[in-house]
């Protein structure tokens, strides 16, 4: 389980090897992505809050990133956090996600990112449930599920 000092260690030292890399020019991903899809994952843009359907299901399944397509999280870690954004406790697996330092705004946070593909996913804050403590507060333009 991934606990908020494995987040800093990972954020400050180095992320997880993925388990593959896609890499596709801008011109690419816009081909295959609407251009708010491309806005949020790509020039790390926010969905508006509450924007998606996404917030208020909870079927069985698993979360894959929209331009990759990478297993990033699984239904069974997904809480109801009232931000407007999908939240999960935690990644499907330990290199699904990269860390980044997020000083934008006059805040420090850190930002997520598909390790596969760096699309921009969320960030992640140490207020979550136990046991992990984390609240993975992610864009729903950025996922797709699919059914298990």
């Amino acid at each position: 389980m991934i606990k908020w000092a494995d987040i800093i260690r990972f954020t400050n030292k180095g992320n997880p090897t993925p388990d593959k890399r896609v890499e596709k020019t801008p011109e690419e991903w816009k081909q295959l992505l609407t251009p708010e899809e491309f806005q949020v994952a790509r020039l790390k843009g926010t969905e508006r809050s509450f924007s998606s359907e996404l917030c208020s299901l909870f079927d069985p399944g698993i979360y894959e990133c929209k331009c990759c397509g990478t297993l990033l999280f699984d239904a069974t870690e997904k809480f109801e956090s009232g931000t407007g954004w999908p939240s999960f406790t935690q990644p499907l697996k330990e290199n699904a996600i990269a860390y980044l330092a997020d000083k934008s705004y006059g805040m420090i946070r850190v930002e997520v990112v598909c390790n596969t593909c760096d699309a921009h996913l969320g960030h992640v804050f140490p207020d979550g449930p136990e046991p992990s403590g984390l609240r993975y507060c992610i864009n729903a333009i950025s996922l797709s599920k699919i059914k298990e």
